[in-house]
């Protein structure tokens, strides 16, 4: 089977790749379990010094790869640069943090016994990835799965077969063994099979609620962790005491950012009625001052939707939320160019039960919520399915804290969008997933966190009772 590699922008087929057929794809899993028996046992120091490498490599080629994202998925020019180079970041953060991260944790135990809980990796982690980040997301799991002596392997989405490859090249030119990351070019429906072969002994996936379940149950079923990161819907929520021109700027990044195809998007502005109107004036000019066009120019804001049939997606969610009440205050259906090119849209009014209001919506739209108070916009912010993000604005940073201890996600922010870094633990409650990616808590999700007792000297049989 063949896998196209389509210029969303232009429609253009820039490259083919052949996928594997199962006798390869028999021969690639078997080749990473070799490796992991190896790799496993390589010094921590050794792997991490390898992983620095491959920082390296990315900062090295930084352009190449910067338009390899654009042209496969759209990405402005401008915010790939900067997504290979928070790869090379990640890269290095666990090359320096990973000895530390995994090194033995002593417990308190008895006297005259030593007690510890070692970190050792499990093996081969199915990765199943999306396209709207193709570099960040991959290297996320990436750097701290090999740090800590599991091996790594691909299953990217089929419209960045390009990038699927190039991050194997990023491992291979770094000096990892043949095997320690390999990318499978094959198709969704080979997934369950790839997760039930013997020799994954983890899966994690970035990618919708539907798409979770689907993967947890088949993993479940196999008694395989797994770790989700899937949809969010982010609130952002604005009290009648915000810095009005910062959080209005940041509104609109928070929104439009990657074409506003971003998992912790803001999708859901929430404004008490004190400073509705002028958010809402305030805003549509901001979002509206954004550049849409080609985006491997330097100006462009926004590119185009990744695929075609994810544009009108979008459309036919913007279309029913407006069927059923919704007011356009921008934008609000596809542009008359070549390419799935879809404008910054703000839609007010929202009604209740609408995709606006129960759905992701995965561009560069924005549902405006008017609310009275600040209990009402906390309680309008958690009447969601997904839990992954949200943020909240207000000049006052205690109340901000204590009111983002009320949000029900995974990263909740103060005065900031909501973003990933790999020095703090990234990841969802509800519909949005669970497990964690980043920080130490990350590199331990896919080991085995082993219980050593060590006894000196005869001991008493106690603590028999399991």
């Amino acid at each position: 089977m063949s896998i196209e590699s389509v210029d969303p922008a232009t429609g253009e087929v820039l490259d083919r790749y052949e996928s594997e057929s199962a006798d390869e794809r028999d021969d690639l899993l078997e080749r990473a379990s070799e490796t992991f028996a190896e790799w496993r046992d390589v010094d921590v120091v050794e792997r991490c010094r390898l992983l620095e490498n491959a920082a390296d490599v990315l900062r090295e080629n930084v352009d190449e790869y910067a338009e390899l994202m654009t042209a496969e998925m759209g990405k402005p020019i401008a915010q790939s640069r900067s997504e290979v180079e928070k790869c090379a970041w990640v890269c290095s953060y666990y090359a320096e943090h990973a000895p530390e991260f995994l090194a033995d944790e002593v417990v308190a135990g008895e006297s005259d016994a030593r007690t510890v809980v070692a970190y050792q990796p499990l093996g081969s982690v199915l990765a199943i990835m999306p396209w709207n980040f193709p570099f960040w997301q991959v290297f996320r799991f990436a750097a701290p799965n090999l740090a800590a002596g599991n091996v790594g392997v691909l299953k990217h989405a089929s419209n960045v077969p390009g990038c699927a490859r190039a991050i194997e090249d990023v491992f291979a030119e770094a000096g990892f063994p043949d095997g320690a990351f390999t990318s499978l070019l094959v198709g969704s429906s080979e997934v369950a099979e790839i997760i039930e072969d013997e020799r994954i002994a983890a899966v994690t996936l970035t990618g919708s609620s539907g798409a979770g379940r689907s993967v947890a149950q088949t993993a479940g079923s196999e008694l395989k962790k797994t770790v989700l990161e899937l949809g969010g819907s982010d609130p952002f929520v604005v009290l009648e005491d915000a810095p009005m021109e910062r959080t209005v700027e940041k509104a609109a990044q928070a929104r439009l950012l990657n074409s506003g195809q971003s998992c912790i998007a803001a999708k859901r502005f929430i404004v008490v009625e004190d400073v509705y109107d002028e958010f809402v004036e305030r805003f549509v000019e901001e979002l509206d001052a954004w550049t849409v066009g080609d985006p491997t120019d330097e100006e462009t804001g926004i590119g185009p939707q990744a695929r075609e049939d994810l544009m009108e997606d979008l459309a036919e969610q913007v279309d029913e939320t407006v069927e059923q009440g919704a007011e356009v205050e921008l934008g609000g259906e596809p542009m008359d160019r070549e390419g799935a090119f879809y404008p910054p849209t703000v839609l007010t009014e929202i009604p209740e039960g609408s995709p606006a209001d129960t759905e992701e919506l995965f561009g560069p739209v924005a549902s405006v919520f008017r609310v009275a108070d600040e209990d009402e916009a906390l309680e309008t912010a958690n009447d969601t399915r997904f839990g992954l993000g949200a943020s909240v604005w207000t000049e006052d940073v205690a109340r901000g804290e204590a009111f983002a201890r009320g949000f029900e996600a995974g990263c909740c922010f103060v005065n900031e969008i909501v973003k990933s870094d790999p020095r703090l633990p990234f990841g969802g409650v509800k519909e949005s997933g669970y497990g964690r990616e980043l920080a130490h808590h990350g590199i331990r999700e896919f080991v085995n966190a082993k219980t050593i007792w060590v006894q000196h000297g005869a001991g008493e049989d106690e603590g028999l009772v399991e």
